[in-house]
């Protein structure tokens, strides 16, 4: 393998720097299994991952990228063979290993996911971590006993990766969905994935303290927290269940009991990073089949960029700024 190019961002006493750099071979983590990277997505953690006070990186220097998606070059491990399409995703990569955001990754075999029959690498990476956490949390939802014939399901956060690709999952397993954001302009983009109604950022936001309100939801995909949180368990119907798994507007939360034992409110933590490989590859399986949007990579909003566009990405995605998925491509 020749040189090839990353994003690495490093801490050295009071300096903090993100830059794209050349690496070899030697800059390769021990791993089992050696990956030619062609995405990767884009998430919020990576964003986190590119700012001092974003404090998710366990050491220095550090490749980002918590998703990839390419070719197997080279295998220790008899899994895996030269030529194999592979997953890499939601496990420690780009948080304590080096990450997707690289042209050359090698990782553990236990980490790897062959890629499922039914999406190619670049769909693989439209859905991502992002489409892994959606898809989990509705298996989690379904799991707890969530049907079509129960009610509304709410989806906040709707514009972002978490929230527009579980719009889609939802609405193609005959949900009636309803999004909520504060983005106006991403209406129609919400409506085409399948969302009956949509609700502004204020109406899903619980200013008023009150412990229990109207019961409009059946299920909620939730990766706001926050006060959206408490105003989902709030408006939550007896025996459902609110999908966790993000804080985008807060991590604190503030509410009562009531909700858990008056109504049966059930509250699932989504923690897409550490579940067996076992689930991990069943729901990727449910990706490349009941829960893939119908056509992909022309409904979800998809930006493709190149390696030396991702700092300016990662400060968006931070802002609120992006819509929908955004993955890299590291071919030159």
């Amino acid at each position: 393998m020749a040189d090839f190019r990353a994003l690495v961002v490093d801490k050295k006493d009071e300096r903090f720097s993100v830059s794209i750099q050349s690496l070899s071979k030697d800059d390769l983590p021990v791993g089992d299994v050696t990956v030619r990277v062609r995405y990767s997505g884009v998430n919020y953690k990576d964003g986190l991952a590119s700012i001092p006070e974003g404090r998710i990186l366990e050491s220095y220097p550090m490749v980002p990228g918590i998703d990839l998606a390419g070719v197997v070059v080279e295998s220790r491990d008899s899994r895996y063979k030269e030529g194999d399409e592979v997953i890499v995703a939601s496990a420690e990569l780009g948080v304590s290993h080096p990450g997707g955001f690289s042209q050359i990754a090698r990782v553990p075999g236990d980490w790897v996911i062959p890629l499922p029959q039914g999406l190619t690498l670049k769909e693989a990476m439209v859905l991502g971590t992002a489409g892994f956490t959606s898809a989990m949390s509705v298996q989690r939802l379904e799991e707890n006993g969530l049907t079509p014939e129960k009610g509304p399901v709410i989806v906040t956060g709707a514009s972002g990766g978490v929230g527009s690709t579980a719009v889609a999952m939802l609405a193609k397993r005959g949900y009636h969905v309803v999004a909520s954001t504060g983005k106006t302009a991403a209406h129609d983009y919400l409506r085409s994935l399948g969302a009956e109604e949509i609700l502004s950022r204020e109406e899903t936001t619980d200013e008023s303290g009150r412990p229990l309100q109207k019961a409009r939801w059946a299920g909620a995909v939730d990766p706001v927290g926050g006060k959206t949180l408490a105003y989902l368990l709030a408006t939550t119907k007896f025996g459902g269940s609110v999908a966790l798994s993000g804080l985008t507007g807060g991590p604190k939360l503030t509410t009562t009991v009531f909700p858990f034992i008056l109504r049966g409110v059930s509250l699932l933590g989504i923690d897409s990073a550490h579940v067996s490989q076992d689930y991990r590859i069943r729901v990727w399986n449910r990706l490349a089949g009941d829960l893939k949007p119908d056509r992909l990579l022309e409904r979800i909003a998809t930006r493709e960029i190149a390696l030396d566009e991702l700092p300016e990405i990662l400060s968006a995605i931070l802002k609120g700024k992006v819509t929908g998925r955004t993955i890299v491509k590291m071919e030159e």
